[in-house]
């Protein structure tokens, strides 16, 4: 073997680290920027009825964008986006042309259609909300504002997927800071008074605003590529008749947590008022090492595993999904013990440090969301490794079923405890769903002779389960208890808090380098072993 071919895997490996660096670094400063909105909103709607009706207003579009636009049609386009790729310009152009105008199209039939029907939209989401005609009513009218997002964001994340294949990362990962940027300035005249309009209906008007910037932003980047082509709508074009039969069961495997989430919203809506926003700040504080996580391993991890696939190249197949699971276990675990023992601190400070309409009470309760979320945060990183896996083989069916078994335990999992668990037995059931589909994931990757994990991975599973173990112990016996984080005043807490997560990642990396994980461990799992 003669040295190009030896040192190609490492390069490779090291790309795909330096790419998932790249995704992350953009992805921090969205959920940092996403935080930052957070509080704002936080600071003027707090827990109330005007917080839950604009949250299902947002949820709504947003739960169609991640259905459709950034998980299943991502996962069945890229893989034939990649294959047209290798084939030629000429033919790359062509396919993209044809898909362009179809997916723009349907877009524009869609939101026309949900711009319509509106209040339907909302008794669907939020059948909670019928008991109060004006609240109904209203929640309805936000919704037909905010809908037209969907378009917007779903050809952004299209255009994203165009600009990842070839090797653009940083731009799309960046591009949601605009939309939190957008609320914090629509925020901002409500709060001043700047329009003389309800604050509700001016943040739902940033929504939209941001839409129009995002897709904007992505454009002159795809046009120096080279990758706007004149749109059509040739349905003939083998390759968007390709995308159509991998996209209906993609668009129900790639988007189990945004079904949950509905589900989660649909029954929230028949509990004590303030029980969706509590489920939203919970998740939002989720976002963020989802975000750097799950979100930079699995935009990265696609369109390698792909190409992989294409040159039937199993032994980097292998050693690919082990780095990429290795790497989301090693960063998985320690954030999911943060989240469970600082849960009611990390809620006051994000969302109480800076005054505003959130009560103790909606500390506790958010918190107590938080803590179940925490369970699920290593399922949620897991599926974000394993399915593109399935997807890259253009295997849509399978990881359909294993989502459909997903959704059944988080739906039979809400009703059962939501009646008396309330909120927080919502919380539960999604922890439970995002480990069911982890498990089944992982199972039929090895049942199809798909994987087959390497000793290292287990190795270094069980290391890190260990360090977490030991930074679980550290939390519980050297913070500060309960009692004590709440009669600290709102900037001490804040300190207090950013001492214990620097002392944590600290004394976390101290013990995997004791353990002997060095930096090229995980620069290296790409390589061939």
């Amino acid at each position: 073997m003669n040295s190009t071919e030896t040192e190609a895997p490492s390069t490779t490996s090291d790309n795909m680290a330096r790419q998932g660096s790249v995704v992350a670094s953009m992805t921090l400063l969205s959920r940092i920027s996403g935080l930052a909105r957070d509080v704002v909103l936080s600071y003027l709607f707090g827990a109330s009825q005007l917080a839950d009706m604009f949250f299902v207003a947002l949820r709504i579009p947003n739960f169609f964008r991640r259905l459709f636009a950034e998980g299943a049609f991502n996962q069945a386009f890229v893989p034939v986006l990649l294959q047209y790729k290798s084939a030629g310009r000429e033919q790359l152009l062509s396919f993209i042309a044809s898909l362009s105008g179809l997916f723009a199209s349907a877009l524009l039939l869609f939101v026309a259609i949900g711009v319509l029907f509106a209040p339907a939209l909302t008794a669907l989401f939020a059948p909670g909300f019928l008991s109060q005609p004006d609240v109904y009513q209203q929640t309805g009218e936000l919704v037909r504002i905010t809908f037209p997002y969907l378009g917007l964001i779903s050809l952004t994340a299209y255009a994203a997927a165009l600009l990842n294949a070839h090797g653009r990362f940083a731009l799309p990962a960046a591009t949601p800071v605009l939309l939190n940027l957008c609320l914090i300035l629509a925020a901002g005249i409500a709060i001043f008074g700047w329009v003389d309009a309800q604050p509700v209906v001016i943040v739902a008007w940033g929504v939209m605003v941001a839409g129009v910037v995002q897709l904007l932003v992505q454009l002159p980047t795809l046009g120096r590529l080279g990758l706007l082509p004149r749109p059509n709508l040739d349905t003939r074009q083998e390759g968007v008749r390709q995308v159509g039969k991998l996209l209906i069961p993609a668009i129900f495997a790639a988007s189990v947590t945004q079904i949950n989430a509905l589900v989660n919203t649909i029954l929230a809506s028949t509990l004590v008022s303030g029980s969706i926003a509590w489920l939203y700040y919970a998740d939002r504080l989720l976002e963020l090492p989802v975000g750097l996580v799950a979100v930079a391993l699995g935009t990265v991890i696609l369109p390698h595993l792909s190409s992989m696939v294409a040159r039937d190249d199993q032994q980097r197949f292998n050693a690919t999904l082990d780095w990429g699971l290795h790497l989301g276990l090693v960063l998985a675990l320690p954030a999911a013990v943060g989240l469970w023992l600082l849960a009611d601190p990390l809620v006051a400070v994000m969302f109480t440090s800076f005054g505003g309409s959130m009560t103790e009470h909606d500390v506790r309760m958010a918190a107590a969301a938080l803590e179940m979320f925490a369970v699920a945060l290593p399922g949620f990183v897991l599926v974000k490794v394993l399915q593109p896996a399935f997807f890259a083989h253009q295997d849509t069916r399978t990881p359909f079923r294993y989502a459909a078994v997903a959704v059944l335990v988080n739906l039979l999992g809400s009703l059962a405890t939501f009646s008396w668990m309330g909120h927080v037995g919502l919380a539960l059931a999604t922890a439970l769903s995002a480990w069911t589909q982890a498990l089944l994931l992982f199972y039929g990757l090895v049942s199809k002779g798909h994987y087959q994990m390497g000793g290292r991975l287990v190795a270094w599973g069980l290391r890190a389960l260990l360090c977490s173990g030991l930074l679980a112990l550290g939390l519980w016996f050297a913070g500060p208890t309960d009692l004590q984080w709440s009669n600290m005043l709102p900037l001490h807490r804040a300190g207090w808090m950013g001492v214990m997560v620097v002392v944590a990642v600290l004394g976390y990396c101290a013990a995997l380098f004791i353990c002997g994980l060095r930096l090229k461990n995980l620069r290296n799992q790409g390589a061939i072993l």
